[in-house]
C-alpha cells in the first residue's frame, strides 16, 4: 500500500506524464513530419498551397544578391516572364525530395518564357554548391545566410519554414504560393494558369 506521504507525489508525476504527452502531441500536429538526420534547424510549413486572383496580388519585394555562381542578380530583370521562387537549403530533407521535380519542370517551362530561380538560406556555400551539382540544378540560386532576404518576403512566406515556393507573373506580382515541399504535378497546378495569361 502506498504511504500517504508519497500518494501526493506519485499523482504530481502522473500529472506531469499527461502534461508531457499533450505537449508532445501539440508539437507534432504543428510541426509536421520530423527531418531526418537529426537536423534540428528544419522546420515544416503550414502546408499551404493557394493561387491569388489576379486583382488581389501584391508586387513582389526587391529582390537582389550574389548567385552561389558569383553572378550580380537582380529580380527586376526577369520582369515580363513568369518566376517560380523557390526557398531551400542543402541540409533540408524536404528539399532534396522537392529539387528533381523542380528542375523537370523547368526544363519543361522554359521554352514558355518560364524562369526558375532559388534562394539557398541560412546555408554553407559549399555545401549548397554540391546540393546544386548532386541534383543537376541548371537554374541560379541567390545565396542568403542569415536569412535576411527570405524575410523581405514576411507575411507572405514563413522565414523559418523550407521549402516554399513562390510562382510570380508577369507583371511581378506573386500569383502563388506554397509552404510546403510540391511535386511536378502540384507545382505546374499553380504555375500553369499563369503561364496561360495574356501577357
Amino acid at each position: 500500500m502506498m504511504s500517504p506521504s508519497r500518494y501526493p507525489r506519485a499523482l504530481g508525476l502522473a500529472a506531469l506524464g499527461v502534461a508531457a504527452a499533450l505537449g508532445l502531441s501539440a508539437c507534432a500536429q504543428d510541426a509536421g513530419p520530423a527531418p531526418r538526420g537529426g537536423d534540428t534547424r528544419y522546420v515544416a510549413g503550414s502546408g499551404v498551397v493557394e493561387s491569388v486572383p489576379a486583382a488581389e496580388r501584391k508586387p513582389v519585394p526587391r529582390l537582389t544578391g550574389t548567385t552561389l555562381d558569383g553572378e550580380p542578380f537582380d529580380l527586376a530583370d526577369y520582369r515580363g516572364k513568369v518566376v517560380v521562387l523557390n526557398v531551400w537549403a542543402s541540409w533540408c530533407p524536404p528539399c532534396r525530395a522537392e529539387a528533381p521535380y523542380l528542375e523537370r519542370v523547368y526544363q519543361e517551362t522554359r521554352s514558355k518564357g518560364v524562369e526558375f530561380v532559388g534562394i539557398d538560406t541560412r546555408d554553407q556555400k559549399a555545401s549548397a554548391q554540391a546540393f546544386e551539382r548532386s541534383f543537376k540544378i541548371s537554374y541560379p540560386s541567390v545565396v542568403d545566410p542569415y536569412g535576411e532576404l527570405v524575410l523581405k518576403f514576411n507575411g507572405v512566406l514563413t522565414p523559418q519554414a523550407i521549402p516554399s515556393t513562390l510562382v510570380i507573373d508577369r507583371q511581378g506580382r506573386i500569383a502563388a504560393r506554397a509552404l510546403r515541399a510540391l511535386t511536378d504535378t502540384e507545382l505546374r497546378k499553380i504555375l500553369d494558369p499563369v503561364v496561360a495569361e495574356t501577357p
